[in-house]
């Protein structure tokens, strides 16, 4: 079983930028990846950015070049820098965690990330 812990939503204005963060615990495996996925109102959940373990990145059209994905494999945490954030990045910020290998995933409990304009 793996639990994954999300911080660092928040309020911030067009422009501004915040810093999301997940810690993982539990059963974790070497080879993984780990994720962000958001939900706006009305919307299916959607993929913003993954990072495989041995690092390679992939990100949505709509934050590339404005959202950076990193992660720190001794602290089972990975982060999400999100700049020049825009009112359409309004939405609940989750955490995953891919095994592929297992067939496994879990999701953390969602972190709400609201721009105003």
């Amino acid at each position: 079983q793996v639990q994954l812990v999300e911080s660092g939503g928040g309020l911030v204005q067009a422009g501004g930028s915040l810093r999301l963060s997940c810690t993982a615990s539990g059963t974790i495996f070497s080879s993984n990846t780990r994720g962000w996925y958001r939900q706006a109102p009305g919307k299916q959940r959607e993929l913003v950015a993954a990072i495989a373990s041995g690092g390679a990145t992939n990100y949505a059209d709509s934050v590339k070049g404005r959202f950076t994905i990193s992660r720190d494999n001794a602290k089972n945490t990975v982060y999400l820098q999100m700049n020049s954030l825009k009112p359409e990045d309004t939405a609940v910020y989750y955490c995953n965690v891919q095994f592929a290998t297992w067939g496994l995933d879990y999701w953390g409990q969602g972190t709400q990330v609201t721009v105003s304009s």
